[in-house]
Parts: C-alpha cells; structure tokens; sequence
C-alpha cells in the first residue's frame, strides 16, 4: 500500500496529471486495495470505484467457497491469537479504518461469485452510507468474479464512467 500511494505522489509530480482530480479503482485484489485505500489515503483521491474486492477478512474467512485462498492470503483464521501472520492480516482488514472514509466510492459486484461474496460489496456499501459517504452500489445477480454477458457489460462500463465523470471532471468539462 505505501507503493500505491507513493507511486501517486510521484506521478502527481507531472505537468499533466491534476492531482485534484484523482480517482482510484480496483478489481478483486485491487478492490481490497480501493476499500483500505480509502482509510489511508489522506485527501489523494477524489473518487473510488472497487469491483469483487474483500472488504471485512472475518467476514470473509467464514463466508467463501475456497478456505485455501484465505489460509494462504491472511495467513489462517482470525481467531489463532498466536499466529502473527494471520493476526497482522487482520489488523489491516478495510472495515477497521471506516471511520476514516471521506470519499465518494461505487462498489460492483457480482452474486455468483462464491470466491468473493457480494455481502462483501454489500457491507463496503452500506458503510459508506452509513458514514455519510456518497455511495452507489451495483449488484450483477447473473455475474461471478467477471462480467461475461454483453448487456452487464455495458452496464458495467456506463456506470464505473458516469461515476469517474460525476466526481473527476471539472464542471466545465461537464
């Protein structure tokens, strides 16, 4: 994560790049990273956008279809107090820095993807809401991790658009 926002600071640095007007979006990994982001970035980002990511790690350790994943990713289960792995993991798990949301957010998720659960998305969203955060929600009850169907993915594509355009753009630009 401190590369993430390192990186945007050093490109913030070019003539180009408006840091008023920065949006951050990420899929499956990188949605966790947009959900913790969003705790930690200090004012960077104007906009968020995070598809299938994992937003609660307890959460997620009890819900997926594929216990591998979660031992391997956050190092066991959240209740081994003598693992320092999986303890560290769950320290850094995005539901814990809610209380540091400030920035509009759009989750995208999928119902069938039994990886990533769509309470996932559901609990980032209602989140946001409940801090006062402008949030939108779009649920895709026919999709999993990817969006395969045409129609969905126009869908997908107008809204993580609109969204970008509604916070990025100037109101000129408008």
């Amino acid at each position: 994560m401190k590369d993430y926002l390192s990186a945007i600071d050093d490109v913030c640095k070019e003539s180009y790049v408006d840091k008023d007007r920065l949006g951050c979006v990420g899929a499956s990994y990188g949605g966790f990273s947009v959900y913790w982001l969003a705790g930690h970035h200090q004012k960077r980002f104007k906009a968020f956008i995070a598809h299938d990511g994992m937003f609660n790690f307890e959460q997620q350790y009890l819900e997926t279809e594929e216990m591998w994943f979660v031992n391997w990713d956050l190092g066991g289960a959240y209740w081994e107090k003598n693992n320092a792995i999986a303890q560290r993991s769950y320290q850094n798990s995005p539901h814990k820095f809610v209380d540091k949301w400030d920035t509009p957010i759009l989750v995208i998720h999928g119902e069938k993807d039994y990886r990533i659960l769509a309470s996932q998305g559901m609990a980032a969203f209602n989140a946001a809401k409940l801090r006062g955060v402008p949030a939108e929600l779009l649920i895709f009850p026919d999709e999993n991790h990817w969006v395969l169907k045409p129609q969905n993915g126009i869908l997908w594509q107008r809204t993580f658009f609109k969204w970008l355009d509604k916070w990025l753009k100037t109101p000129n630009a408008q």
